[in-house]
């Protein structure tokens, strides 16, 4: 049985700028990757906002069993969460070395040991330390992003959007690591709108329509259920033909 690391339970979100939630429930356990579908605009990133702390929400956030609704954004970080934002919010001049050592709270060989492993998961990365985060490509600002992340040594990494702007093979690379992480015990929460890309990654789906949680189960009955279908706000999309490494179809 997989240990439990997130758990939520009737989490609401009032809108205020974001898109409202009503009582969102799931899990996350060690070392899974769990998938949150849905169109824009259906909640997505609001929920990962609402665990990391940065909006206002009621319901229950537990990480390891501690309720943590009470926290800053700050200290759920040292608890363990880690938040890679859609659209990465890079400091366009900050050097990728900077970048990553300041998502690190620790210093001297912790540090090292942390870099290094981000440079091993992400070796594009190594020979540019030096340069500047506006220079690198999109698929490496994305790595960037997520290295940041992992320096504060996550229990669980929150994903929003990390194939928005990629092209195919990139996106298929950087959730290939996420695989890898997973199987380093970590668990990670995938808030994607590239339906068989992340029914390829992940062992369990939460559909969302309207800030509601519409369907959910392990993710290779969803790929065949017209449940996660209808979610997506009308759109047909193709999702029971493709394979992981195929992007759906999507028509209005």
């Amino acid at each position: 049985m997989t240990d439990t690391l997130l758990a939520l339970e009737g989490l609401n979100v009032a809108a205020r700028g974001a898109a409202a939630l009503d009582r969102i429930t799931l899990t996350v356990g060690a070392g899974e990757v769990v998938a949150l579908l849905g169109a824009n605009g259906a909640g997505k990133s609001t929920v990962l906002k609402a665990i990391m702390g940065l909006i206002p929400s009621t319901g229950e956030v537990r990480l390891e069993g501690t309720e943590i609704s009470r926290l800053s954004p700050a200290r759920r970080a040292r608890r363990g969460l880690g938040y890679v934002p859609e659209g990465r919010r890079l400091f366009p001049g900050m050097s990728v070395r900077d970048t990553l050592l300041v998502g690190c709270q620790a210093g001297g060989r912790t540090a090292a040991e942390r870099l290094a492993g981000v440079l091993e998961m992400f070796p594009d990365l190594r020979p540019r330390l030096a340069t500047p985060a506006w220079q690198l490509s999109g698929g490496q600002q994305q790595m960037l992003a997520i290295g940041r992340a992992l320096m504060g040594a996550p229990k669980l990494l929150l994903l929003d959007e990390p194939s928005l702007g990629l092209a195919p093979m990139l996106v298929d690379e950087l959730l290939g690591r996420m695989r890898a992480l997973a199987a380093e015990g970590v668990g990670v929460l995938l808030a994607e709108q590239s339906v068989a890309r992340a029914l390829g990654v992940a062992s369990r789906v939460y559909a969302l329509a309207q800030g509601r949680v519409v369907a959910q189960g392990p993710a290779s009955e969803l790929r065949r259920s017209p449940v996660l279908e209808r979610a997506f706000l009308g759109a047909d999309i193709a999702v029971s033909s493709q394979g992981p490494n195929s992007q759906p179809e999507a028509t209005r």
